[in-house]
């Protein structure tokens, strides 16, 4: 299955920068940045239809653009670039036959509501039914997606959004570098008052011990006779 190799983790459809319906999700640190930098994307693509992907770390960025609508997703590298596309086409035959001429005075997220929905719903369809690979396999435009360009991520953004973005990931993994300290702290904490609450215990069980022994040879009132 195609899920058992990576899934689709974010999708959207804009008009230009505009991005008109997108659907993510919050699994992971990747996918949950995946809107941030997908905008930033589309901000600089080209007006012209193309097809492009854009490698981040261990995830790709697809793009299929057409008539100056921009279909976007990103997923994980070890899913391969057939799949991805294919429901890039799958969404654009949808997008265009629903909304049609609409689309070109559209507002931002107009149709987020609605398609939304369509996204997610095919987004999980293509990411783990074994049949979205093998109906698309025999589809010729996707046939040729091996003559789609790679290219790194960078090379879209400029050296104050590159840093931005750094910036932005190493926040994060101070913040999370800051949880795991304060998790730690409060472990440490807690293990020390399970060691001094085992240790009175001990002592009140010893304590009781002698206090017995002492009873069964003095007596209650401990007064034993010289």
């Amino acid at each position: 299955m195609a899920g058992e190799k990576g899934s689709l983790l974010f999708s959207l459809v804009s008009r230009g920068a505009v991005v008109l319906a997108e659907q993510g999700s919050d699994k992971t640190e990747a996918a949950r940045a995946a809107p941030r930098v997908a905008r930033r994307i589309i901000e600089k693509l080209s007006a012209s239809n193309n097809r492009v992907t854009y490698s981040q770390d261990s995830h790709l960025y697809h793009i299929l653009c057409e008539n100056g609508i921009i279909y976007l997703c990103m997923a994980d590298e070890s899913f391969g670039r057939r799949v991805p596309f294919a429901f890039l086409e799958d969404i654009k035959q949808r997008f265009s036959s629903q909304y049609g001429a609409t689309v070109s005075t559209a507002l931002a997220y107009a149709y987020n509501t609605e398609f939304s929905r369509v996204l997610r719903q095919q987004m999980e369809y293509f990411s783990s039914n074994p049949n979205a690979d093998s109906i698309n396999k025999v589809k010729s435009e996707i046939a040729e997606v091996k003559n789609v360009m790679v290219e790194n991520i960078e090379k879209v953004l400029d050296r104050g959004e590159k840093i931005e973005l750094l910036m932005d990931k190493t926040d994060r993994l101070q913040g999370e570098a800051s949880r795991f300290r304060g998790q730690a702290r409060k472990l440490k904490n807690q293990m020390w008052w399970n060691k001094i609450r085992n240790m009175m215990l001990l002592a009140l069980i010893i304590f009781l011990v002698i206090y017995f022994i002492l009873a069964l040879a003095c007596g209650p009132k401990l007064k034993c006779s010289g």
